[in-house]
């Protein structure tokens, strides 16, 4: 009976149990928050006044500004013409047209800075030509949807600026860290789609002579001048994370209307629509998230599960692998930005008690969330490449084994070696 009156129980219940009937998480953060703090009289007036104080933070501004630009980079044409330059580069090459798939992934990261959104850009233009190529269809979009979660370790990255705010580190700083251990992950995936490919005999379209491929240089050149302006802005101190956001907003703009010439009314209503919705829904969960994680403090959970973790050992490596593991388990059923903010402050006083440095332990706990993304039963980019290609979820499974398993040995080499994550904020002096 003891355990009924046990804030601590309803709070982890009260999440849990509608999140098994398929509840919005945001709703189930919020529902178990407000329940709890009526009940157990924990001052209910004051939820209104942190729900507004979770959001309205000038960091903040940066997520919608970034939605809204990687949606017009897509609508207006940017992401087309990238893959047609690197579908001309690569060629006919073996394996060539997954490891640009993987290459044109990690670069449209760097403009939307989401997963499901990188999938939904890229995926349906490069799906049908990996197809069309000879590529097996569940093949190639197991591809794009596990490649796609380099966009939130390739800066900039949504998840690294929830990050950032929740930690207080500066988003700067995460961005540059993002930059080697984003490479190495894209570097593992390659490999396993290149030995994929090879065994099946995959290969490319042959590519056309120069001035082909000149051409599409050309055109691609607008976007691939994006992360060019929105990183060179930020580290040559132009502007900040949050204007950069916005600057690469206007920057699609610009290039929709007057270069491209792609941008029309309807284009415009599609682009402010979908922005719209997806601000909403990820707004939604970090102002529900922030109310839980306050909550989780007040009650004690927080307290009661950072004291397990460090209570079953001493050792830093078995920590983290436990952390890993968790995490991993957690991408499965959870986003991650709502991962972050349920999470972190669990994990902050091990974080502190252990000596990590939080940016590392940052970028560590994104390449973790990036995995979550494609492995199932929630697996959101397999979900919406499931969407783009017509296959279920089963057909894609199993060809993003080998390449999941990639990416978690591309985490261990990450968590191993620290330096590769450190070494440029170091040599940029931000950390």
């Amino acid at each position: 009976m003891s355990l009924l009156k046990d804030p601590v129980f309803w709070t982890l219940v009260l999440f849990l149990a509608p999140l098994v009937v398929r509840v919005p998480i945001g709703v189930a953060l919020g529902m178990a928050t407000i329940v709890v703090v009526w009940f157990w009289d924990m001052g209910y007036q004051m939820l209104s006044y942190s729900f507004y104080a979770g959001i309205a933070k000038f960091p903040l501004l940066a997520i919608p500004f970034f939605i809204l630009a990687g949606i017009i980079m897509e609508k207006v044409g940017i992401a087309e013409r990238i893959v047609g330059l690197i579908k001309q580069i690569v060629g006919d090459v073996t394996g060539g047209l997954a490891v640009a798939t993987v290459i044109v992934a990690a670069f449209w990261g760097a403009v939307s800075g989401s997963g499901p959104a990188t999938v939904a850009a890229i995926g349906l233009i490069l799906i049908p030509s990996m197809a069309d190529a000879g590529y097996d269809k569940a093949f190639a979009t197991a591809t794009v949807s596990v490649a796609s979660g380099l966009a939130i370790i390739i800066p900039p990255s949504i998840s690294f600026i929830v990050y950032g705010d929740i930690m207080q580190q500066s988003v700067g700083a995460m961005f540059a860290a993002g930059i080697v251990p984003g490479v190495i992950v894209a570097a593992f995936l390659c490999a396993a789609v290149y030995l994929a490919s090879r065994r099946r005999g995959y290969r490319g379209q042959p590519r056309g002579d120069a001035s082909v491929v000149l051409k599409a240089l050309r055109e691609a050149f607008w976007g691939l001048m994006t992360p060019v302006i929105i990183l060179g802005g930020i580290y040559g101190g132009v502007f900040t994370p949050t204007e950069a956001a916005a600057v690469a907003a206007f920057y699609g703009l610009f290039v929709g209307l007057f270069v491209y010439r792609t941008l029309t009314l309807k284009v415009l209503y599609d682009i402010l629509n979908e922005s719209v919705v997806s601000t909403a829904v990820v707004m939604l969960v970090v102002a529900c998230a922030g109310l839980y994680s306050w909550l989780g403090a007040t009650v004690g959970l927080i307290d009661k599960i950072a004291g397990l973790l460090l209570g079953v050992s001493s050792n830093p490596a078995v920590i983290m692998l436990m952390i890993n593991i968790i995490l991993l388990f957690a991408g499965m059923l959870l986003d991650a930005n709502s991962i972050m903010y349920i999470f972190l402050p669990i994990l902050m006083p091990i974080i502190r008690a252990l000596g990590w440095d939080p940016i590392w332990f940052g970028v560590i706990m994104t390449v973790n969330l990036a995995i979550g993304q494609v492995t199932p039963p929630v697996a959101v980019n397999l979900f919406v490449g499931a969407r783009i290609s017509g296959l279920t979820m089963e057909d894609i499974s199993k060809p993003a084994i080998p390449m999941i398993f990639a990416a978690v040995l591309a985490l261990a080499v990450l968590c191993a070696f620290p330096t590769l994550t450190l070494y440029l904020p170091r040599l940029m002096k931000l950390n």
